[in-house]
């Protein structure tokens, strides 16, 4: 299992979406789904699929959090009529941010909001190998605009298998601030990051609609994330927290997910009823839950 994951947060259209981004996305599948009763939401269908072979969970929690691109998907691709057809089919019911066509980086690229509103930006590379199809990217605006080289120096100060990448600044000549972050690449625990600023007015920031799950073997992992990245008290819930960047993050231990997946219902109710009043989550306790104890 990777360590860390993206989450996507869905009203009601977590199966469709999860369909959808597996036909059309290549060595994709649908690897697992958890239906869990008794929320605040309801009942929450949790679905884990692979999009070109990187793990992805997709949750029905409700209309609590709308997708915005603040943080989109940088998708690779060195077919051109590959591009042409994910882009036509994102763009069905969706919207283009970015129109498709040849820049200055990039021979073609686009980038296109999807009916969910989920972002997504395709380019194609001529040369080069391409270890990671998919990377998720956080652009920091309003009070956050000029922070992305903190945060990027923040997060490799955290996870212990980090590396900052290239960095790429805006120059005198740029509509942008001089010496902000136009485009870099850092890398958490094997997962490739991009991240760039942007001074110009946007209705949107981070919110939960996107978070990163951390998969913890241990109690003391759990702590010592929860620790490092939890700024926002009030958000911390069931698991997840927001960074001082506004950023959501879940912690989670990976024997939960193993007790999520049981096909017991008791011990689902029990584990659900459990985690439910938790912020951080305590493992001790869950497994008690899970047993019945």
């Amino acid at each position: 299992m990777p360590k860390i994951t993206c989450h996507l947060w869905f009203d009601k259209e977590a199966k469709e979406a999860a369909e959808f981004y597996t036909s059309l996305f290549q060595d994709s599948d649908k690897k697992g789904s958890t239906e869990l009763h008794g929320t605040p939401s309801g009942d929450v269908d949790m679905i884990t699929i692979e999009l070109f072979g990187q793990e992805f969970s997709l949750i029905n929690a409700g209309p609590l959090f709308k997708f915005n691109p603040s943080i989109s998907f940088i998708i690779s691709y060195t077919n051109k009529d590959e591009i042409d057809l994910a882009w036509k089919k994102l763009l069905e019911g969706g919207e283009v941010l970015m129109e498709l066509g040849e820049y200055p980086f990039s021979e073609k690229y686009g980038w296109v909001k999807d009916r969910w509103g989920v972002s997504w930006q395709l380019i194609f590379y001529s040369t080069g190998e391409m270890t990671q199809r998919i990377i998720p990217t956080l652009m920091f605006v309003g009070d956050n605009n000029g922070k992305a080289e903190e945060a990027i120096n923040f997060y490799t100060s955290i996870f212990h298998d980090a590396f900052i990448g290239n960095i790429y600044r805006y120059g005198e000549e740029d509509p942008e601030e001089e010496g902000n972050i136009m485009h870099a690449t850092f890398t958490l625990e094997g997962l490739k990051f991009a991240t760039m600023d942007s001074a110009r007015e946007h209705d949107f920031t981070f919110n939960e609609a996107i978070s990163f799950i951390v998969h913890c073997k241990n109690q003391e992992e759990v702590d010592y994330y929860w620790d490092k990245l939890s700024a926002v008290p009030e958000a911390e819930q069931c698991g997840w927290l927001k960074d001082k960047f506004g950023v959501s993050w879940q912690i989670v231990p990976t024997v939960m997910e193993e007790m999520l997946s049981t096909k017991d219902k008791d011990k689902l109710t029990r584990v659900t009823k459990a985690f439910l009043i938790m912020k951080k989550f305590d493992i001790a306790t869950l497994e008690e839950a899970y047993l019945g104890v």
